[in-house]
């Protein structure tokens, strides 16, 4: 049994947390209202800066005309390939550069040069190797995916508590028995920090694919309406992009949460 000043703790956190939900909804109400008056009132030009009743009706002409669900389906099933893709092969590689400290010394500044370039600039190249389609969005998103998932996952590896590294190998623990009971658990902050940034990299290598090669998804809907002047079928693009992007971040974050209940 919880004692009072718990019980009063743990209704504290929560209606602070209300608030902060409550606030952020607010923002948001507010932000989306004011928006809307100050198209009404001639104060913006709608043609240039959209309103929240033009992006609805473009909401409702995509999902009449059947390109809606199409295009998101599209756009969230590219991020799925890559964040997967990412997630396992830059874990393994930051597992193979934490085995062999020499591979990761050679390794270490090709890494830093990977993460810094911009990987539009591979675009071309890409297109050339894996053809204007799919395959060379999803391998986009997959170079900027694995890279940060190898430096933060990496990251987490190196700074686990080295007394307790030496503990465990004075109780005569291998190297996989190390890794496995203490590496891992350690680092799981790391890697859940390295998943929800995953989700918004592969996102965004998956719309510069789009925006490259595409006749299908968000990316391309964004592009299109760019090249026609149709700022309403941009910005609702940019509007179904930030919803989608953030679905996928609570999704991460819900995982997080189970994972830790689990524990």
């Amino acid at each position: 049994m919880y004692s009072d000043e718990h019980k009063k703790f743990l209704k504290s956190i929560k209606v602070n947390n209300f608030w902060v939900r409550l606030c952020q909804i607010a923002i948001i109400v507010l932000f989306i209202i004011i928006w809307q008056l100050l198209a009404n009132f001639k104060l913006i030009n709608t043609f240039i800066a959209s309103s929240p009743k033009l992006i609805l009706n473009t909401l409702i002409s995509l999902f009449k005309e059947g390109n809606l669900f199409k295009h998101i389906w599209i756009t969230v099933y590219e991020t799925i390939i890559s964040f997967s893709l990412g997630t396992i092969i830059g874990t393994i590689i930051a597992t193979i550069l934490w085995w062999n400290k020499f591979i990761a010394k050679v390794l270490d500044p090709y890494l830093t040069i990977l993460n810094s370039l911009p990987k539009v600039a591979l675009g071309p190249i890409i297109i050339i190797w894996a053809g204007a389609g799919i395959n060379s969005i999803i391998l986009m998103a997959l170079l900027i995916s694995t890279i940060i998932t190898i430096i933060n996952v990496y990251q987490g590896f190196i700074e686990t508590n080295h007394l307790k590294i030496k503990l465990m190998k004075s109780f005569k623990a291998n190297k996989y028995q190390v890794y496995t009971k203490l590496i891992i658990p350690s680092s799981f902050s790391n890697i859940i920090s390295a998943l929800k940034i995953n989700v918004s990299m592969s996102l965004i290598g998956v719309i510069m694919g789009e925006f490259l090669v595409s006749k299908e998804g968000l990316g391309y809907l964004i592009m299109y309406g760019s090249q026609v002047f149709n700022l309403n079928l941009v910005i609702t693009g940019i509007f179904i992009l930030c919803v989608v992007s953030a679905i996928m971040y609570y999704l991460v974050y819900y995982l997080e949460k189970r994972l830790i209940k689990g524990d």
